[in-house]
């Protein structure tokens, strides 16, 4: 009797299992959400892992208390939680950067009625282990998140202007209703953002955890689609510059006093500088769309209702995200509209070419042709000279056969026979010549 704990390979149930099937099954399971309790205080930091490799940050993570026997296949799965007392440490690694979240308890004096509180004093890890993370820092945030009452959303809204020393804040209403994130979007002299999240007493762990991975993962997500700006803008001058030269050789191949070689030449560079930065950038502007697509679906995700007075995050998004995107979404275009109008002067420069080359070739194929025909000519001028000269040669001999006979006794006219032979001998060379002519013509 067997029972589904039982694997499927010992009872004979399945096929073999497809190598990748069970990594790609549990993918699912991956990166799980984590549970945080209210009142908590999550400090968050993403590098890029560019040139770090996974025995750099496991020699990093032992650094930890009480993790001297961590192993580097720990850190095969590309998540670990490392719970350490009263916090804990939680490290995921991406391709292009690697996350460190630390989730402690919420310091009482950085409740709801704070202003502007100081958080890195209480942080549970050594600062000197957070600062010696391997990577540079890309994101840094103090997400807390704490206990109060929604009753009055602008209650909400003004608790949380306090908290942030009365800047401007953006707030939202999540899920319908049962949390309010605030944010100034500052950096702080730190190198930290905060974040600001109200949820009522009573909220379960796990929605807090869906909460705050989702805020931390939008801002993240954030700024690695912005990573392409910069690059967008440093291609502006070489695309400006490519665009004239081939408008420029684009109007020389309307005239014929440029060279085609030159043109080639020109085209050529402008097409390896663009394939060059396509190649260059083309894994930056993939990479920037991806990241700005999960922004938007975690945005989504997170059900915003607006608090009179105030944006909410989408909105934030929306205005100050979309115009850099749509930059980086329209140098990529040009970039490959460049690509392909060079390929397209490539191929009227080819076409012309070949045309020249065409109208060369029927040149020489006339000049071929006259050559033949006066070979022809010349060949006949030479066969009839043959036959002349061949019968000429043939009746010598009939007059010498003549004269022979006659000194023999014979009673005829060498010069009368050999008179009487010519038509014969003419006939007879042309004839010969002709069936020549035929068995060659035959052969060929």
């Amino acid at each position: 009797m067997t029972d589904d704990t039982t694997p499927a390979a010992a009872i004979g149930a399945l096929p073999p299992d497809d190598p990748l099937r069970e990594e790609l099954h549990n993918e699912v399971h991956a990166r799980p959400s984590a549970r945080v309790r209210l009142p908590a205080l999550v400090v968050y930091v993403a590098v890029l892992n560019t040139g770090v490799s996974r025995d750099d940050e496991w020699a990093h993570l032992r650094r930890l208390p009480g993790q001297e026997a961590l192993s580097p296949g720990d850190l095969q799965g590309n998540f670990l939680r490392l719970r350490l007392g009263e916090f804990s440490v939680k490290w995921e690694r991406h391709s292009e950067f690697t996350r460190y979240s630390i989730v402690q308890s919420l310091p009482p004096a950085a409740g709801p009625g704070a202003s502007e509180p100081e958080l890195l004093s209480s942080l549970a890890v050594d600062a000197a282990w957070l600062r010696a993370i391997p990577g540079r820092t890309v994101v840094a945030i103090k997400l807390a998140l704490a206990e109060g009452s929604l009753d009055d959303p602008q209650a909400a809204l003004a608790i949380g202007q306090r908290w942030f020393g009365g800047h401007s804040v953006v707030a939202s209403m999540m899920g319908g209703g049962h949390s309010v994130a605030i944010t100034d979007f500052r950096l702080l002299p730190s190198g930290f953002e905060r974040i600001l999240v109200i949820a009522p007493p009573g909220t379960t762990p796990t929605r807090i955890g869906r909460i705050s991975q989702r805020l931390l993962e939008i801002e993240t997500y954030r700024l690695m689609a912005l990573r392409g700006l910069p690059t967008a803008k440093s291609l502006g001058p070489m695309l400006q510059e490519t665009e004239g030269a081939l408008a420029d050789i684009t109007a020389r191949l309307e005239g014929t006093e440029a060279s085609d070689q030159d043109l080639l030449d020109r085209l050529t560079a402008l097409a390896a500088r663009v394939e060059r930065a396509t190649a260059e950038q083309g894994y930056r502007f993939a990479a920037t769309q991806a990241y700005h697509g999960l922004v938007r679906q975690r945005i989504g995700e997170l059900r915003e209702k607006a608090i009179p007075g105030t944006q909410t995050i989408g909105e934030f998004m929306q205005r100050r995200l979309s115009p850099a995107m749509a930059t980086v979404v329209s140098t990529e275009q040009r970039l490959t509209s460049l690509s392909q109008r060079i390929e397209r002067a490539g191929a009227l420069l080819r076409t012309r070419v070949d045309i020249a080359t065409e109208a060369q070739n029927q040149q020489l194929l006339a000049k071929l042709t006259r050559g033949q025909e006066l070979q022809l000519q010349l060949q006949s001028t030479v066969e009839g000279l043959s036959i002349a000269a061949i019968s000429y040669y043939v009746v010598s001999l009939v007059l010498y056969v003549g004269k022979a006979a006659k000194a023999g006794g014979l009673p005829i006219n060498p010069e009368l026979m050999a008179g009487v032979a010519i038509p014969l001998v003419l006939w007879g060379v042309w004839r010969t010549v002709r069936h020549i002519h035929k068995k060659l013509h035959q052969v060929a």
